[in-house]
């Protein structure tokens, strides 16, 4: 038993993955003959039972006498037990199509012919035969499709309907103009009779003649005219006729086996009902029958060895008759029949021929959907190509005048979809789908068949994978084309033809094509098919076309937008009743209307949102009802607009994700508004929403919140927004149309509006993110969303933070007004503190509920910031307008920011993974310690606390201060780091200064004061010399410290201790011309850009003076003094 006839399981085709041995054995095939070809089969489907052995009949065998069980139906016999013509059988013209569509993964790339095997046989034989050829050629991907077409059976129709009268015309004035029917010759019926009954014989258990009535051989031979002459040429499709009958009706795959057929290079699908038996010693044998007096010739050589090979068949059984009596059976191995006596053949010939005819099919077959015919006339050498497709055209007919034009449109249609399945694992094929389906919808009318025009637009807008908008950047691969869901399958019932042609046909030798303008591509003479490569220069046989697709964002979306819309347009113009909306005119622009917002408007914000959530939640109940433009739930046209509505919205979504990118948040704005009206339509008409559909609204929500964002931190450019926003497309306006036919498209309106208020937008965008942080925490997404939820959280604390900040910028602007004015803290200040502290803290929550350390430290700080800010707030001012003393209130709050900026770097934990938020955070610390202890040194509350209380805790903050003050770091902060500890220890000796000079008593607490005091001068003069850009501020710290040189000098009695002390502030006025070298240098410069008006110096001139001023006098005492000392101390040595 072959794998050839092993039987299927169930009615559905599928490829048989088990072999017999004998099969295994013969899986690849080489024939040899006088040469050499490699020849492969594999069985795809099989509808026979296995192959049983064959009855030898006995010598003298009258074959002319019917046997008992003649015509009735058998396994064995397949397709050819059913009608007197044995095993050929009346083609009919979709065939191919039939296969192809049982087999559509084989379609486009992988076969080059779908055929069956007697076309295949025929076209083979060209060179070898005076026969005429007529067949239907079509292309779909670099697979051709042949069919039969029966001339004589489409005349014949013609005449009754009325149909392709266009193409009789056209063939009787160019290529037959005598044109007439030709009915087989009685002899010829006699042949296949006898043929038929010897099939029969065969499978008969005792191999004997049983008589049957005459009545019943009557009614073979009438049912065998009735075969030849009834019509088999399929109705025109219609406009009544619907994708859902054409999908059952004619388009039906009933060959016996379809077999995979590898010739050489050449991969062919066939389609073959060649009975078959086995058995003993010979598993798998053909069964033919020949009359004795007539020898085997070449064309049926041919046409035994190719049957075989094609069905892989080791060997032929041939039994000879004479008048219908048996004489003799001989057999025959395969390899051998291309050198028989007198049918002598190259089998290297037959592969040639083959790959010239592909190849010349190949490089002249190049439109996909149109149809061509292949046209030998009988006893002519020249073989024409024509395109009937552009010939239909020229002659004024609809395009439903051609009957292929469904059946190619459908199998275009379902080799795209089944691609398109397929698109993930080769995106390469990507280009071959777009063709396929821009084809398919070229032949398709919109009235009849909006369905496959609809999903076919769908599938190209799926072609371009916008799940991933990041996908194909920098990615210069070509992509190649595909489709999507399959909806259709159209077959037709096919009966096989016989072979051999005899010489008595139907077609008229005497005229010559009078003109071949008409023809695409012409073989002048059938001798070329026999010449190696002669066609193969011009074209391979897989050719390897791509289709490049722009990588620009913009582009890819804006074509899938277009698909989109013509999508609709099938659908909406497939729905039978009309919209109660009144006519829009898709040329009148949809106005995009902004408002200013206010506090109430904020509101409707959040209660629009809030409805929201409670309508896209997901819903188990399926719509019942009609939606508003007169669909029915559950039928295709619902299913494509969910499909549409929902690819729209990504379109726009990746649109308004790429306007965000380029800083053009007005067309960010409207192409998210686009994308959320879209999901408006999409929620109007879904009774319940995938999970998957819930996530990609949650994105849509979060970038809303997003670009809601930045436009509130971009308002100065508010009018170039507000003209972006404003734009629209033809497209989208008709788009907006369709959309409107479903829904009213408002449920989002105030979220992505256009407004002019800051803290409208920045609430809208924090409802917009609350509203995703809903839907991910929803029952049907807690599990699923996890990493969106993430970073819906980020937003969120994000936006809380912004809404913080803005609040308390408010507050301080607030503050910053009353300044110089006597005032307390007024109510509408503290609601601002209590907003932007609740904004802090919601923030501090999302970003601790992701575990974000360096967020939360930065929201800390920003409330450190707002606690300084409040303590600002409750500065004290005198009836004189001056500043009064450091208040508890104060106290109170900065103590409170000090608190929080320790939090902040308990939250950091280190400086080594953070280091830039670390710096900032410890500056601020050091600045709040800095400002509440130079605040209590310059505003002392002396009236609540003792002057020693008051210095422990300014000393106690200027070193916490300066604990802070980073000096070893190499950082931009590094001088003022070096400045503050500079401007630290100058206070800090100032007041150990000041405390000595007014210290009375205690003697020791004089010296500790008086040794702190040289201790701080010493290290603030020497971090005042390491800056470049502090002369005055060291020059005064010189200064001061001569100053208290002096006053220490006035207390001393020794003339030597005087002499000493003296000595050493004389020192110290020497180091202040390093101060003078600096100032000087800097007055140099000043000079120098004094003709700049916009310059201006840091250097404060009046300081300089003042500085100056101190400097000579007491350069003056000191020298004075050091005169009269000296001048004593010699008095006293003489």
């Amino acid at each position: 038993m072959s794998s050839q006839d092993k039987k299927t399981d169930s009615d559905p085709r599928h490829e048989e993955d088990q072999s017999s041995p004998a099969s295994e054995d013969n899986k690849q095939v080489i024939c040899l003959g006088n040469n050499e070809v490699k020849s492969r089969a594999v069985v795809k489907y099989s509808a026979a039972p296995p192959p049983s052995s064959y009855a030898l009949l006995q010598e003298k065998t009258d074959l002319k006498l019917p046997p008992a069980n003649w015509l009735r139906e058998n396994a064995q016999l397949g397709t050819a037990g059913t009608t007197v013509l044995g095993s050929s059988r009346k083609s009919k013209p979709f065939t191919s199509f039939g296969m192809a569509y049982d087999f559509i993964d084989c379609i486009g790339d992988d076969v080059d012919v779908v055929s069956d095997s007697e076309n295949i046989k025929k076209l083979l034989k060209i060179p070898y035969s005076k026969s005429h050829v007529s067949m239907a050629v079509h292309r779909v991907g670099s697979t051709l499709l042949l069919d039969e077409l029966d001339i004589q059976e489409l005349f014949m129709r013609s005449s009754q309907t009325g149909d392709w009268t266009w193409l009789k015309e056209f063939y009787q004035r160019l290529i037959d103009q005598k044109w007439q029917r030709k009915k087989k010759s009685k002899e010829q019926w006699n042949e296949k009779a006898i043929l038929s009954k010897f099939l029969y014989y065969s499978i008969n258990s005792d191999g004997t003649a049983v008589p049957v009535p005459s009545d019943t051989e009557q009614a073979a031979e009438e049912g065998c005219g009735t075969a030849a002459e009834g019509p088999s040429w399929p109705a025109t499709y219609n406009s009544s006729t619907t994708e859902s009958e054409g999908s059952s009706q004619d388009l039906r795959n009933d060959f016996v086996r379809n077999i995979l057929w590898t010739f050489e290079d050449i991969h062919m699908l066939v389609g073959s009902n060649m009975p078959i038996f086995g058995g003993g010693r010979y598993p798998a044998v053909s069964l033919r029958l020949r009359d004795n007096n007539k020898p085997i010739n070449v064309l049926t050589g041919i046409d035994y060895w190719l049957d075989n090979l094609m069905c892989n068949v080791p060997e032929l059984v041939m039994c000879f008759h004479v008048n219908g009596i048996v004489q003799k059976y001989e057999m025959i191995k395969t390899e051998d029949i291309p050198d028989l006596e007198n049918s002598m053949f190259s089998t290297r010939v037959v592969k040639d021929i083959a790959q010239n005819i592909l190849s010349f099919l190949k490089s002249s077959c190049t439109k996909e959907g149109h149809t061509y015919w292949l046209f030998k006339a009988s006893g002519s050498d020249i073989v024409k190509l024509y395109d009937l497709t552009t010939l239909c055209e020229e002659a004024a007919e609809e395009k439903c005048q051609n009957p292929f034009t469904l059946p190619v449109a459908v199998l275009l249609y379902k080799v795209a979809s089944n691609m398109m399945l397929k698109k993930s694992q080769n995106r390469k094929n990507y280009g071959t789908i777009r063709t396929l389906l821009l084809n398919c919808i070229k032949l398709l009318d919109e009235e009849r068949h909006p369905q496959i025009i609809a999903s076919a637009h769908y599938m190209l807008a799926e072609l371009f994978q916008l799940d991933d908008v990041s996908e194909d950047e920098g990615n210069g691969e070509s992509l190649r084309g595909g489709g999507s869901e399959d909806s259709y399958s159209d077959e037709e019932e096919e009966e096989e033809e016989e072979e051999e042609e005899d010489e008595s046909c139907s077609y008229s030798t005497s005229s010559e094509p009078q003109d071949d303008s008409k023809a695409v591509a012409v073989i002048k003479s059938v001798g070329e098919l026999s010449v190696p490569e002669k066609y193969k220069s011009t074209h391979q046989i897989r050719p390897n076309c791509t289709f490049p697709v722009s990588q620009d964002k913009e582009e890819k979306c804006r074509l899938v937008l277009s698909y989109v819309l013509k999508g609709l347009k099938a659908v909406d113009n497939s729905i039978k009743k009309e919209s109660d909306l009144p006519a829009a005119d898709p040329s009148t622009p949809i106005p995009l209307k902004y408002e200013e917002r206010s506090q109430k408007g904020a509101r409707d914000v959040e209660k629009e949102i809030a409805l929201l959530l409670d309508r896209v939640g997901p819903c188990n109940e399926e719509l019942k009802v009609m939606t508003r433009s007169g669909m029915l739930p559950g039928t295709w046209q619902h299913r494509m607009k969910l499909q549409l509505f929902l690819k729209a919205s990504k379109a726009y979504f990746v649109l308004s994700d790429a306007a965000t990118n380029l800083l053009k948040y007005g067309r960010a704005l409207r192409y998210i508004k686009l994308a959320l009206q879209c999901h408006d339509g999409y929620c109007s008409i879904s009774g319940g929403l995938h999970p998957q559909v819930l996530l990609f609204h949650c994105q849509c929500l979060s970038l809303c919140g997003d670009v809601q964002l930045m436009l509130a931190q971009n308002a100065s450019n508010r009018a170039a927004y507000l003209e972006e926003y404003n734009y629209q497309t033809k497209d989208d306006q008709e788009i907006l149309h369709c959309l409107h036919r479903e829904s009213s498209c408002q449920a989002f309106s105030m979220a992505t509006d256009l407004a002019s208020d800051p803290e409208y937008q920045l609430i809208v965008s924090s409802k917009c993110y609350e509203a995703a942080h809903d839907l991910l925490t929803s029952g049907v997404l807690k599990d699923l969303g996890q990493e969106q939820l993430g970073q819906v959280l980020k937003r969120l604390g994000n936006i809380r933070n912004e809404m913080g900040v803005f609040y308390m910028n408010q507050a301080a602007a607030m503050q910053a007004e009353k300044q110089g004015v006597r005032r307390s803290v007024c109510v509408a200040e503290q609601e601002l503190w209590k907003k932007s502290f609740s904004c802090f803290e919601k923030g501090m929550q999302d970003f601790n509920a992701i575990s974000d350390s360096v967020n939360t430290a930065l929201l800390l700080c920003n409330i450190g910031r707002l606690m300084r800010i409040c303590a600002q707030a409750h500065c004290v001012t005198t009836s004189e307008h001056s500043r009064g003393e450091f208040s508890p209130e104060e106290a109170l709050y900065y103590n409170k920011a000090i608190d929080y900026y320790q939090r902040a770097l308990k939250s950091l934990g280190c400086r080594e993974g953070h280091s830039a938020v670390w710096d900032s955070v410890n500056w601020e610390l050091s600045t709040t310690y800095f400002t509440l202890a130079t605040l209590l040194q310059d505003y002392a509350p002396l009236s609540r606390k003792a002057q020693e209380q008051i210095e422990r805790e300014v000393t106690e903050s200027m070193m916490k201060s300066l604990r802070y003050c980073d000096l070893q770091t190499e950082s931009a902060r590094q001088p003022l780091y070096q400045y503050r500890a500079a401007t630290i220890h100058h206070r800090l000796a100032s007041m150990y200064h000041s405390c000595y000079r007014n210290q009375v008593g205690d003697e020791s607490v004089r010296k500790q004061h008086k040794a702190l005091a040289e201790q701080h001068y010493s290290k603030a003069v020497r971090l005042f010399i390491s800056l470049s850009e502090a002369p005055c501020e060291l020059l005064r710290t010189l200064l001061e410290r001569v100053a208290f040189a002096e006053f220490t000098m006035a207390g001393q009695n020794s003339s030597a201790v005087k002499l000493k002390t003296l000595t050493g502030a004389l020192e110290i006025m020497c180091e202040t011309r390093h101060a003078f070298k600096l100032i000087h240098k800097e007055l140099l410069e000043q000079q120098e850009k004094a003709s700049d008006s916009s310059s201006s110096s840091e250097l404060n001139t009046e300081e300089v003076v003042k500085l100056t001023g101190i400097f000579e006098p007491s350069f003056s005492f000191l020298l004075l003094q050091l005169i009269k000392l000296s001048t004593a101390s010699k008095r006293k040595l003489r």
